[in-house]
């Protein structure tokens, strides 16, 4: 069930546009912002308050890569797979990213510090390998810049 600050967020959303629906994507946002992740009830809770289907919220949802369907550790570590990272090596950061912190891609961290999840284009490809963590953005990436980086989020 959505808390009644999510619901007077939504709904201060919804009075921006022309008709509820149009307010999806922030009234995901909202959510996420409030939980780090949108649950299949909040979806369909979010569906009720827009005038939608569960279905139709989930599609949009499950479109976009930086809305959450199951629980995520505190930081998120995209790393991008686009053919110009690949070229630059980011499948050995990954690698060494794996290992250090003991996931794979969609996993999170026993401790619930880091998920790692793939993206396919950061938009920084003459400046590859690179990925981001939560909002900050780091390119020309090295094995060396990744502990540093790592350093900076608890």
């Amino acid at each position: 069930m959505l808390s009644v600050e999510e619901i007077n967020e939504i709904q201060n959303e919804i009075k921006q546009y022309p008709y509820p629906k149009v307010a999806c994507i922030d009234a995901l946002k909202i959510v996420q912002q409030h939980r780090a992740w949108v649950s299949d009830e909040s979806v369909s809770d979010i569906a009720e308050l827009l005038g939608m289907s569960a279905e139709e919220v989930d599609g949009i949802a499950t479109f976009y890569s930086r809305i959450y369907r199951q629980p995520v550790g505190r930081n998120i570590i995209l790393i991008c797979d686009s053919v110009s990272c690949m070229i630059m090596g980011y499948e050995s950061l990954y690698e060494y990213l794996s290992k250090k912190l003991k996931i794979r891609f969609g996993e999170t961290t026993s401790d619930g510090r880091f998920t790692i999840l793939p993206n396919s284009c950061l938009g920084d490809c003459d400046n590859a390998p690179a990925m981001m963590v939560n909002n900050d953005h780091f390119n020309r990436l090295t094995i060396e810049k990744l502990d540093e980086i790592l350093d900076r989020y608890k």
